[in-house]
């Protein structure tokens, strides 16, 4: 590797950095991702790593942006980086309306077509791959595990690492944070997000277990995390909260 190469370990594998850019491997699905990416480029949505290629290795070439990652099991981010990353979340919906890809494509989840209601969704927005810098949300990164989906299905994701709703912590501030989440996305209410969690995450874990059966590396590496019974056995302990959850709403 080149000597200023680093490697930035990650859940399902991580990538390399090599100077101002990081380089990860690339599969079936990087043709998609990469018309995405061009795409929002082109349209000029800000905090999204810059697109360039593919390295000699056959690793896909993206912008390093600066700053800082969450670890979401030792931090709850600040309301005010929270508010952000959902605005942020809401451009890019309003934006990838635009992006309808005629015929299928290949994703990480398989051969799709887009469906009526249906947009590209990120499909992980979850607060470990958003990069802050300075106390502000700046960027979304790792964005191979897109694909069809609606946009509440993301806005839910969001929510269950942001809020965040896989961990216990005070209903109050919960339903205090739900209210900051629903408030900056601008379309549907507490209640409804809460119901879209359970099925996105139930979602979450049964794409895993595909994922690990199909080979895939990065779903074969969550295997060693307990995945994916550790997201059934958050979820199942999450929809036991709710009750305390929806009295504080």
């Amino acid at each position: 590797m080149p000597e200023d190469a680093e490697h930035l370990p990650g859940a399902v594998g991580g990538v390399t950095r090599v100077g101002r850019t990081v380089r990860r491997p690339t599969g079936p699905w990087t043709p998609a991702v990469h018309e995405l990416l061009t795409f929002l480029d082109h349209e000029g949505l800000r905090g999204v790593p810059a697109l360039h290629g593919l390295d000699a290795e056959g690793r896909e070439v993206l912008e390093h942006v600066e700053g800082r990652g969450v670890p979401i099991d030792r931090e709850v981010v600040l309301d005010t980086v929270l508010e952000e990353a959902v605005a942020w979340l809401r451009d890019y919906h309003d934006l990838v309306e635009g992006f309808r890809p005629s015929g299928r494509r290949t994703w990480r989840g398989g051969e799709a077509e887009l469906a009526d209601g249906q947009i590209i969704c990120h499909n992980d927005p979850g607060a470990y791959n958003w990069i802050i810098q300075g106390g502000h949300f700046v960027a979304m990164i790792d964005w191979d595990m897109a694909g069809p989906g609606r946009a509440i299905d993301d806005l839910a994701f969001l929510a269950w690492t942001a809020v965040p709703l896989y961990r216990e912590i005070p209903a109050a501030d919960v339903a205090r944070r739900l209210d900051i989440l629903v408030d900056a996305y601008g379309e549907w209410g507490p209640m409804t997000v809460l119901d879209a969690v359970v099925e996105r995450m139930s979602t979450a874990a049964d794409r895993i277990e595909a994922g690990q059966a199909r080979g895939d590396q990065g779903f074969v590496n969550l295997g060693l995390l307990g995945e994916p019974q550790r997201t059934r056995d958050r979820v199942a302990a999450f929809r036991e909260r709710i009750p305390a959850i929806e009295a504080e709403l």
